[in-house]
């Protein structure tokens, strides 16, 4: 993994999308050059070039083609690149009309016959090479309890082009033993030579209490002196999972480990890029919100609007807005419930107005007063957020930032309904907090459109 901006990317995940773009950028320029629909002003063919790259990238990237997790077959991959070539034959259309140089990229539809051809051999080529051992990260756990156990999990499921071989579990004594005996190592061999035998290039910490005299704390020294990284798992889960355990979390580890920038770069930068990223939704999306007002008034006569409280930035309590997808009378008793799968307080346009996220686009007024960005932690209602701040630790942290109409946990997790999701989400919303920064907030923003596309998580 490497750490651009405090956010950790697949090493082998970001050498493809350079790769792809140089690619694409290829297969444009070569199809202007051949087929003559341009100028051949160098500057017109790199221009039309990069256009078309960045354009079928983020295509590929809003249907998940660089999600880490990925792991495809040929059938699969075929079936994947061809949408995301007509997205971006769509978006190319529509650029085309404000920027000159999109009109020459793709020659009427050579150019993503060209570019996907290639993306999808640079792809057989790479899926198949990762199916031997060139790819795979050998690793041992210290450790073989409850903790070592979700480590051992997210290694296991880890997929793409990078994943791990756990090689064992080294037992710590005073743990209560949760890995399956098959993936405990034997006693009696330094935590080096193990890591040199077994040719393991990493060891996870994972050992619950550390204040004993058996933890080992001068042969993890060897390690890291001998070339063997030695990770803690938290920063294990931070960096492969993009969350911030709060089971075993240590308070020194959000205290010492960096992030946490409130700066007034960082707020001038974030602030800015609220106020353009919704000016531009608002203006796109202008035409969608008339119709869903429209048939909101048409299905049940009642209020366009829907207005609940909720808290914001350091606890500050603030009025949401939202396309009113319930019926009226959705608590009539008064009494706070979280939606639920297939909630019967949930009209038939509302149903359709959350799966495709419509209903969320009135906080864009929330985000030009000041009260959410467009990116953060989900904003909660005043009795959940009491109820979830006794019951999980750390929960209050999230209130260190102004919340968002999309988010981390939110393209990451589904919806929210109990408190065990809610522990789940603020792993997420940790994580957001402590290394938020322009870089991830785009990187979401093409996640929310994936979960647009795909109707992911709504209810």
């Amino acid at each position: 993994m490497i750490r651009i901006f405090n956010h950790y990317v697949s090493r082998t995940g970001f050498i493809l999308l350079l790769f792809e773009m140089l690619i694409l950028h290829a297969a444009a320029s070569a199809t202007v050059l051949l087929w003559g629909i341009a100028p051949r002003n160098p500057t017109n063919v790199y221009l039309s070039g990069l256009v078309f790259a960045l354009v079928n990238v983020f295509a590929m990237s809003a249907l998940g083609m660089y999600q880490q997790q990925l792991r495809e077959d040929l059938r699969s991959m075929a079936a994947r690149i061809a949408p995301a070539f007509v997205l971006g034959f769509l978006l190319m259309a529509v650029l085309a009309q404000v920027l000159p140089a999109a009109r020459f990229a793709g020659a009427g539809g050579v150019g993503f016959v060209l570019g996907g051809a290639c993306v999808l051999l640079t792809r057989v080529l790479l899926f198949t090479s990762s199916q031997s051992n060139i790819l795979v990260e050998r690793l041992i756990l210290v450790g073989d309890g409850a903790l070592a156990r979700e480590c051992l999990e997210l290694a296991a499921s880890r997929g793409g082009p990078r994943r791990f071989d756990v090689v064992g579990c080294v037992p710590m004594p005073g743990e209560v033993r949760c890995v399956p005996a098959a993936k405990v190592l034997p006693p009696g061999e330094s935590l080096l030579s193990l890591a040199r035998r077994h040719g393991a290039s990493e060891l996870v910490v994972s050992v619950s209490e550390r204040r004993s005299g058996a933890y080992p704390v001068r042969e993890l020294l060897d390690c890291a002196l001998g070339g063997v990284r030695v990770t803690d798992a938290a920063a294990f889960f931070e960096r492969e999972a993009s969350q911030i355990r709060v089971d075993s979390l240590q308070p020194s580890y959000l205290i010492y480990g960096g992030g946490f920038d409130q700066s007034f770069f960082r707020a001038f930068v974030k602030r800015s890029f609220d106020l353009v990223a919704s000016a531009a939704i608002c203006a796109l999306t202008l035409p969608v919100m008339f119709v869903a007002a429209l048939c909101i008034v048409l299905e049940d006569g009642g209020p366009v609007i829907f207005r609940q409280e909720r808290v914001g930035k350091d606890g500050r309590l603030f009025q949401v807005l939202k396309f009113r997808s319930m019926g009226t009378d959705a608590e009539r008793d008064g009494q706070p419930r979280w939606a639920s799968a297939g909630d019967p307080r949930v009209t038939r346009v509302g149903h359709w107005l959350r799966k495709l996220r419509i209903d969320e686009l009135p906080q864009m007024i929330n985000v030009f007063r000041g009260e959410m960005s467009f990116v953060g932690p989900r904003p909660e209602r005043a009795y959940f957020v009491e109820k979830l701040g006794r019951d999980i630790a750390y929960y209050d942290v999230r209130h260190s930032i102004k919340p968002g109409i999309t988010g981390l946990a939110q393209v990451r997790y589904q919806y929210g309904a109990s408190v065990d999701d809610a522990v789940r989400k603020l792993q997420y919303d940790l994580y957001y907090v402590k290394n938020n920064s322009l870089f991830l907030d785009l990187l979401i923003l093409i996640d929310t459109v994936q979960v647009v596309l795909s109707g992911k998580g709504a209810r």
